[in-house]
């Protein structure tokens, strides 16, 4: 295995696409589909590395990487975060920058791409 990744985003077939894409790649995906969400199964079970999506419901990503990077377990706070976004404008991507994500990456992408980014944040990580 190569590590685990927490999938955020809250489109169902993109979601499944990149869970497809990720296990076929040899990570243990987990999932989730909004803020709240995603910050509950860090809590319980914190992955190494987060794809997460900047638009969600109840809560953004740009407000999840905040709270991530503000918590006070070392662990969850250096949780390395990989943000996605369809929204291609430079102040985006150095909004998600600037609140604490390792990368930003603009839908769509090619999914070679993504999976680079991936294994380079992961490190290596073992699930």
């Amino acid at each position: 295995m190569n590590g685990s990744v927490l999938v955020v985003d809250d489109d169902p077939d993109l979601l499944a696409s990149l869970e497809f894409v990720l296990v076929d790649a040899g990570y243990t995906v987990a999932t989730a589909t909004d803020g709240p969400a995603a910050l509950a199964v860090v809590e319980n079970r914190p992955p190494d590395l987060i794809l997460l999506d900047a638009v969600l419901p109840r809560r953004d990503g740009y407000d999840v990487c905040q709270t991530l990077r503000a918590d006070p377990d070392p662990t969850v706070r250096g949780l390395p975060v990989l943000m996605l976004s369809g929204r291609a404008r430079r102040e985006e991507r150095e909004k998600g920058l600037a609140l604490g994500a390792n990368d930003y990456l603009t839908k769509p992408f090619a999914v070679d791409d993504l999976l680079h980014r991936v294994a380079r944040l992961t490190n290596g990580r073992k699930a």
